[in-house]
């Protein structure tokens, strides 16, 4: 089977820099899927003005892939049906995620053309026994189907760590059009750009951070290598994110003022950086470092609750719930930072 390629203009929206919010799963009290409402955040991304949505990743949880459950082709056709039905006057990007040994990788990234996806996200989660060799083969495999992003997980939440040579030769690998870093390391996050920058295909490869602790900072920078005697630079552009599948109208409206400090030659960036601490500050509320990671689902769904587009933050898995003290630190910074919530954007949309 020949691999699908991306679509030009959707490569340009990539290569420009979008928000690509990570989709939630919508459920209601017995924890089965809420169609309607799940609609209803797709909805929600495309108006905020995001450029396309990642569905079936962590933050959708993996338990949809469980056999009990199966939900993982429903949220795919859920999603994919609201977007053509949209019939958005711009380009919007389909990201569908992708995890498991290469067979149930291959069968996803199949499943994701069938239902009209551009990308595949690819997690390396789960595969701790692997070799790095084996990883990357089967990288090959699901890129060989459907256009790939690369996808660094931290290892908290079922990621590993990987060595610089990985990356530059993940870097060499067609098809791949991105890479998510998502290992909330700086020095991880350095292999990653160093390696594509060091590789062939340094022009090709567009760079999304994933870090949720330190979004403002990594879009900001711009990484300099000198390569082969030539000064190379990497920026990451955009950025496909779990912290952005809340408050996503005021993140489309972050990208763009950093977009327009680079183009002012980093005019306003000090304000920039402030506001950034800020945006770190609500993502640990939500994200729930202080209890490695475990409140992470539920707070992004206790946000959008209060803002009226999920009716509760029930899981698949009744044990996720909010951490202790996790709810009075999303009081906290709801209070603290009414700059960055898009509450009344979210109630206009609701009443429209």
């Amino acid at each position: 089977m020949s691999s699908k390629t991306l679509n030009p203009q959707l490569k340009s929206l990539l290569s420009s820099g979008t928000v690509i919010p990570a989709h939630p799963l919508a459920l209601n009290e017995s924890r089965q899927f809420d169609e309607e409402r799940q609609r209803g955040l797709t909805r929600y991304y495309m108006a905020s003005g995001a450029g396309g949505v990642a569905v079936g990743v962590h933050s959708t949880q993996f338990e949809i892939r469980d056999p009990a459950i199966n939900l993982y082709d429903t949220v795919l056709r859920v999603a994919s049906e609201e977007i053509d039905a949209a019939n958005l006057d711009r380009p919007f990007i389909k990201v569908a995620g992708i995890c498991g040994p290469t067979a149930q990788a291959v069968a996803e990234a199949e499943l994701a053309l069938k239902y009209g996806y551009d990308m595949g996200l690819l997690s390396m989660g789960g595969l701790q026994d692997w070799t790095e060799k084996d990883i990357l083969q089967r990288v090959r495999d699901v890129a060989a189907v459907i256009p790939v992003i690369g996808f660094y997980l931290q290892p908290s939440v079922g990621g590993r760590i990987f060595t610089y040579d990985f990356w530059k030769e993940f870097a060499e690998i067609k098809n791949i059009e991105a890479i998510k870093v998502a290992a909330f390391n700086r020095y991880q996050t350095l292999d990653v750009v160093r390696a594509v920058c060091s590789s062939s295909r340094v022009h090709e490869i567009d760079l999304y951070t994933g870090n949720d602790d330190n979004i403002v900072a990594d879009l900001l920078t711009r990484y300099s290598f000198e390569v082969d005697g030539k000064v190379v630079e990497k920026e990451f552009v955009g950025g496909l994110l779990g912290h952005w599948a809340v408050w996503t109208q005021k993140a489309v409206r972050l990208l763009e003022e950093v977009k327009a400090c680079k183009v002012a030659g980093n005019a306003g960036i000090a304000q920039l950086l402030t506001k950034g601490i800020g945006v770190t500050d609500m993502n640990a509320a939500i994200f729930d470092p202080a209890h490695s990671f475990h409140g992470c689902i539920p707070g992004i769904h206790e946000v959008l609750r209060r803002q009226g587009l999920l009716e509760g933050r029930w899981c698949l898995n009744p044990k996720e719930e909010l951490s202790e003290g996790q709810m009075e630190e999303i009081n906290r910074v709801c209070n603290d930072y009414p700059e960055l919530t898009d509450d009344e954007f979210v109630k206009e949309l609701l009443a429209s």
